[in-house]
C-alpha cells in the first residue's frame, strides 16, 4: 500500500526541514552537505531581526567547516566596496562604517539589526563583497531594456538570462498586494518592466558572487545574505548563477510558519528553518524587492 502524503505537515519551532524530502533534518547533516557547495544564499525579510540573528548563527556553523569564506550583500552597491575592506580591516568605527557605506541613502533600514553580520565579518577577518549596483541601472533597464544600456554604464553586470514563465508567475503572487490595488501592475508593459528590473537585481548579485570565486586556487565559500524574494524556489540570482556556470548553490530560509502546505514546499529551498517572529511594527514597510541608490 503506498503511504498517502498528507496536505500540510508540521513544522516545530527550531528545527529544520528538507522541502524535497517533506521531513525535519538534523542542523549536523544540513550543514555538512551545504559546506560542500560553492555558493550558499540566506533569504530575509529585510526589517526582522530575528532573521538576522538567525543568518549569524548560520555563518558561525558554515564557518566552522568552511573558514574560507566570503559573505556577500545585497545592502550594499558596489561603489562601496572600499569601505567594506576598511571596515573588515578594522580601519573605521562603527559610525564610520555606517556613514561611508552611504547606509542611509542606499538601505535605510535600521543598522543595529544587521551590525552582529558585519561583527561577524570584522572579528573573523573574513572578506565582506558588495553585491548591489546603482538603482539607476535597475531603473533605465526595467525602462528601456538592456540593449539601450551602454556596456560601460551597466556597473559591471552583464545581461541577464531570460525570466522563465515559472519566475513571472511566481512574481506575480508575490506582487499580489500591488495588484490588489492597482490591476494595472499585471498589464503586460508594466509587468515587463518590473521583471526586467527584478532581474537586474537577480544578475548583479550572481555577477557579483561568481566574481568573488573566479580564479580563487583556495576555493571559498561564498555566502549571500539576499532577500527572499530573490531565492525562493531557485529563481532569480540562483538561476542567475547556474547561467554563469555555478551550479554548487545552496538556499536556506527562515519561516514562522507552523505547518505548510506540502504542494508549496517543493523546491523551495534546500532548508527551512522554523523561527517565532515578533509582531511586526504598525509601520512595517511592505516586503518588496529593494534598490541600491
Amino acid at each position: 500500500m503506498v503511504e498517502a502524503i498528507p496536505a500540510s505537515i508540521p513544522h516545530h519551532r527550531a528545527r529544520w526541514i528538507d522541502p524535497q524530502t517533506r521531513r525535519e533534518i538534523a542542523q549536523s547533516e544540513l550543514m555538512a552537505r551545504m559546506a560542500a557547495q560553492q555558493v550558499i544564499l540566506l533569504g530575509e525579510t529585510h526589517d526582522i531581526a530575528e532573521i538576522h540573528r538567525w543568518q549569524l548563527q548560520v555563518l558561525t556553523c558554515l564557518h566552522l567547516l568552511r573558514p574560507r569564506m566570503v559573505v556577500g550583500f545585497e545592502m550594499f552597491p558596489r561603489r562601496v566596496q572600499p569601505v567594506l575592506d576598511a571596515w573588515v580591516a578594522q580601519e573605521l568605527t562603527t559610525d564610520e562604517f555606517i556613514e561611508r557605506s552611504e547606509w542611509a541613502k542606499v538601505w535605510g533600514f535600521d543598522p543595529a539589526i544587521y551590525l552582529p553580520l558585519f561583527y561577524f565579518c570584522r572579528q573573523q577577518n573574513v572578506p565582506m563583497r558588495a553585491l548591489n549596483c546603482t538603482r539607476s541601472l535597475v531603473t533605465r533597464v526595467g525602462q528601456l531594456g538592456w540593449d539601450a544600456i551602454p556596456v560601460e554604464e551597466r556597473d559591471s553586470v552583464t545581461p541577464s538570462a531570460p525570466a522563465t514563465q515559472a519566475y513571472r508567475d511566481y512574481l506575480l503572487r508575490l506582487m499580489a498586494g500591488v495588484t490588489a490595488r492597482d490591476a494595472s501592475f499585471a498589464a503586460p508593459e508594466r509587468f515587463d518592466r518590473f521583471v526586467r528590473a527584478q532581474q537586474v537585481w537577480d544578475r548583479s548579485f550572481a555577477c557579483a558572487i561568481a566574481d568573488c570565486l573566479e580564479g580563487q586556487p583556495d576555493d571559498p565559500l561564498v555566502v549571500g545574505i539576499i532577500g527572499r524574494g530573490h531565492l525562493e524556489y531557485g529563481h532569480g540570482t540562483p538561476y542567475q548563477l547556474r547561467d554563469l556556470g555555478i551550479n554548487r548553490i545552496g538556499i536556506l530560509l527562515p519561516t514562522d510558519n507552523d505547518s505548510h502546505d506540502v504542494n508549496a514546499l517543493s523546491g523551495l529551498a534546500d532548508g527551512l528553518f522554523r523561527l517565532a517572529y515578533p509582531e511586526p511594527p504598525a509601520d512595517r514597510r511592505p516586503v518588496a524587492p529593494r534598490a541600491s541608490a
